[in-house]
This record gives structure tokens, C-alpha cells and sequence, in this order.
């Protein structure tokens, strides 16, 4: 089966809680999924909602998320603080040490499209290194328009292919712009919208990745 590279246009998207409700509908269609959350930084909850997602409480954090980093910043500003090194090869390594012992995996991106790792290497690098399709997540207000053109430009800069894109509606409230994204973002990237999440939804259909 096919892995992902779950991308999104900034932090605070909901890259995770896409992943998550992937997990769950896979797993509930017997399919042997498992996420991977390469590098995080000030908390490991998104590491633990992955584990929930998937039903195994037991699996170990360390193969899920190999650089956890305990301060609130930028991963370069992270690991330096904490005189850490985060290196391409091992977040590869990582990644497909997980391909190896599952049907899919789905990579957690950490941040935006380039969010920097350490001198040199971005979350981009990883996700051109591993050479996975991108599904690209943004929240769905005023802007996402623009957000989701740069991004897939400099995905398709990378030589990668981006698959669709997940509209997430974070808030509660709706403006014209919420309504309208998915029209308007499909028109002009040509990439189909594979989702619209309202506000606390707690399901999506994984068949968009299988299909």
C-alpha cells in the first residue's frame, strides 16, 4: 500500500489530528497502519495520539517519534538549546524501519512545509528524501487561498507530488472565504480538495489514500 507525507502550511493545522482520524478509519478497515511523528518539539502528545489512534498503547514512543525535543520553539533552535543533533539519515532510518513492519505508514510533518531542522536540512528535505506523495492540510479561513499555492509550488519544486489537499476548519465560526476554499483552491492548484473537516469532527474516510 501506499505511504503519505502529511504536510501542512504552518503549525497549528491540525497535520496530527488528520493523521489520527486516518489511523482510526484505517485500523478500523483492518488495514495495518502506523504514523510516524519524525521530530516534535515541547510535548509528545502528538506522538501518544498517534499510538491511541492506532490501538496499541504498548508500542514504544521511540520508533514513533525518534527526536522529541522538551522545548516550545523551531527544531534548530530545540535541539541547539538542548545540544541536540537531528540528522537526515536517522530520520529516514526511522521511517523506514516503520515501512518495514507495516501495511502503511503515514508521516506527521512537524511544522510548516520548511520548517527548519538544523543548518542546512528543513522538514522539506526529509519529505524529498523519503519521496512520499504529499497530502497537504490547511486550516480553512481567510488566506488559505494563498498558503496553499506557495506550498504546492514548492512541493512540486522538490520533485514531489501533491496528492490533494484536506481542508480543516479549526474554529467554530464560519466566514464567506471557509464556504468558498474549496472552489477556489481546487480552481487554481487543479488538485482535488479530498476533505472538508468542520470543527470537531471525528471522522474521516481513509479510502481517499486507498482509492
Amino acid at each position: 500500500m501506499q505511504n503519505f507525507f502529511i504536510a501542512g502550511t504552518d503549525n497549528e493545522v491540525g497535520k496530527t489530528y488528520v493523521t489520527c482520524l486516518l489511523l482510526q478509519d484505517l485500523k478500523a478497515r483492518g488495514i495495518d497502519a502506523m504514523g510516524y511523528k519524525p521530530v516534535a518539539c515541547g510535548a509528545r502528545t502528538e506522538a501518544r495520539d498517534i499510538r491511541n489512534a492506532v490501538e496499541q498503547p504498548s508500542y514504544n514512543l521511540e520508533r514513533i517519534n525518534p527526536v522529541y525535543l522538551r522545548t516550545q520553539a523551531e527544531p534548530i533552535i530545540a535541539a541547539e538549546l538542548e545540544r541536540r543533533a537531528i540528522e537526515l539519515p536517522a530520520l529516514v532510518q526511522g521511517y523506514e524501519q516503520l515501512a518495514s513492519a507495516h501495511n502503511m505508514v503515514l508521516v506527521d510533518a512537524c511544522g510548516g512545509w520548511e520548517t527548519p531542522l538544523a543548518t542546512g536540512l528543513s522538514m522539506a528535505d526529509l519529505a524529498a528524501a523519503l519521496k512520499l506523495p504529499v497530502i497537504l492540510v490547511v486550516n480553512n479561513r481567510p488566506g488559505a487561498a494563498s498558503l496553499v499555492q506557495l506550498t504546492c509550488r514548492a512541493i512540486r519544486e522538490r520533485g514531489l507530488i501533491c496528492t490533494g489537499i484536506i481542508l480543516n476548519h479549526i474554529g467554530e465560526e464560519w466566514s464567506t472565504a471557509s464556504v468558498t476554499n474549496a472552489g477556489v483552491i481546487s480552481d487554481l492548484t487543479g488538485l482535488p480538495v479530498l476533505a472538508e473537516l468542520i470543527h470537531g469532527q471525528d471522522y474521516i474516510d481513509s479510502s481517499l489514500l486507498t482509492d
